[in-house]
């Protein structure tokens, strides 16, 4: 939910247990991570350190600064910025700057070829406004990251985790049609009676003049793309605003404030999706950046208890 939420440390956590159970996990990014110093904040960061025979994802820049012994699997055709994809498996442990497929698209075909390697899972490192990677049609599971870096206020970092949590839960919109609205990737278009309507609006962003077009063919709306506050609150004002129900892909597509989104469904609106995210735990960092740590246990029991889900602090973890 935000850098320096204690993402990396989870993940090396999982990576220690998965070597502890005798697991060969695969491991691949959206974008760079496993740089000791975050080139945003300029702030340490934990390194990913890899255990022997985890297959890895980078560019061929970071292959050749990695602090282990490897063997090459597989090297792209297409290339990045930093080079060609290198799919490789490490044969000693060490570490390593992850550079995974910068979209996602090219992730699912990442995902397809490390499957071909046997291993036993594949974890997929996120990214703060990446959270596309949670995405049921990318992962079958998910772990969220939260911390005193996203707010130093205790309530307001629960808010804010417990939200997000929301959007993940969201029901699932149950319709035949869903094949057919999953291959769409822009447009905001009517559902009614089994059937697709197109209103003629290219995105949520693109409004103007088109308002009276939204509710015409039916109260369903499918937003193939980004849902925003604007749609959100057009729907909102609406006098059968009761009637209305807006469907999105994922939670990863709804970019809503927060009080937004809960006037309209305190005013009746619903809102589902058409994959639903399998969220399977919270992980919290009680330190922020500055220095200001917030009481773990606490946070911990009320993210816990507002979410029914469980919540590590990671470095309290073998402690407990």
């Amino acid at each position: 939910m935000e850098k320096n939420t204690g993402k990396t440390e989870c993940l090396n956590y999982i990576i220690k247990r998965l070597e502890e159970e005798g697991k060969h996990p695969a491991l691949t990014s959206i974008g760079i991570d496993g740089e000791s110093l975050d080139q945003v904040t300029n702030t340490h960061k934990p390194e990913i350190e890899l255990c022997t025979d985890s297959v890895f994802v980078t560019s061929e820049t970071h292959f050749n600064s990695k602090k282990l012994d490897a063997e090459i699997l597989y090297v792209s055709e297409r290339r990045t910025s930093l080079g060609r994809l290198i799919i490789a498996r490490a044969k000693s442990k060490g570490k390593v700057i992850f550079y995974g497929p910068p979209d996602t698209v090219w992730l699912k075909e990442i995902i397809n070829q490390l499957e071909a390697f046997k291993v036993d899972i594949i974890l997929i490192d996120g990214a703060l406004s990446r959270k596309s990677l949670g995405s049921p049609s990318i992962t079958d599971t998910m772990i969220l990251s939260t911390g005193a870096a996203l707010s130093a206020n205790i309530n307001s970092l629960v808010k804010q985790t417990v939200y997000t949590h929301s959007l993940i839960k969201l029901p699932v919109y149950e319709s035949n049609l869903t094949n057919d609205l999953l291959k769409k990737n822009q447009g905001v278009f009517a559902l009614a009676d089994d059937e697709v309507v197109d209103l003629g609006i290219q995105s949520a962003f693109l409004l103007e003049n088109k308002t009276d077009r939204l509710l015409k063919a039916g109260n369903t709306l499918f937003v193939s793309g980004v849902l925003n506050d604007k749609l959100v609150e057009l729907l909102r004002a609406q006098k059968n605003v009761n009637e209305i129900e807006i469907v999105v892909k994922d939670f990863s597509r709804i970019f809503v404030k927060q009080q937004v989104l809960n006037s309209f469904l305190k005013k009746g609106g619903s809102i589902k999706v058409l994959l639903k995210t399998n969220l399977m735990a919270i992980c919290v960092n009680p330190v922020a950046p500055n220095g200001f740590v917030l009481d773990s246990l606490k946070l911990r029991k009320m993210i816990s208890e507002k979410t029914s889900l469980p919540v590590y602090d990671i470095r309290m973890i073998d402690e407990e």
